[in-house]
């Protein structure tokens, strides 16, 4: 395997990491992260080296990708605090823990 390919193997398990969060599927999300973090660890053993244009458009493919699942993930996260808060009975920010706002 070259770095080309493990860097498509990385994006595509990124698709499938975005695709299992859309869908809430965690067993999807854990076997996507799974192989995702195999495809990175291959892809450093590939080792580094010069990188042509192809490869930086897939690295910066991977990075917009990584972005939008951490998005997803954050997203995700302050919702879960957001209802949290509501169940609890505490009103406030979304961003606050336990009545008290950070800045």
């Amino acid at each position: 395997m070259n770095r080309r390919d493990a860097l498509v193997r990385v994006i595509d398990m990124l698709h499938a990491e975005i695709a299992a969060l859309k869908a809430n599927d965690m067993a999807g999300l854990e076997r996507a992260t799974g192989n995702k973090l195999r495809a990175i660890e291959t892809l450093r053993s590939l080792g580094d080296g010069p990188a042509d244009a192809e490869l930086r458009g897939l690295v910066e493919e991977a990075d917009r990708l990584n972005d939008t699942c951490r998005i997803y993930v954050n997203l995700m996260a302050a919702n879960v605090r957001r209802r949290l808060q509501l169940l609890s009975g505490q009103s406030g920010g979304a961003y606050g823990r336990a009545g008290v706002a950070y800045a």
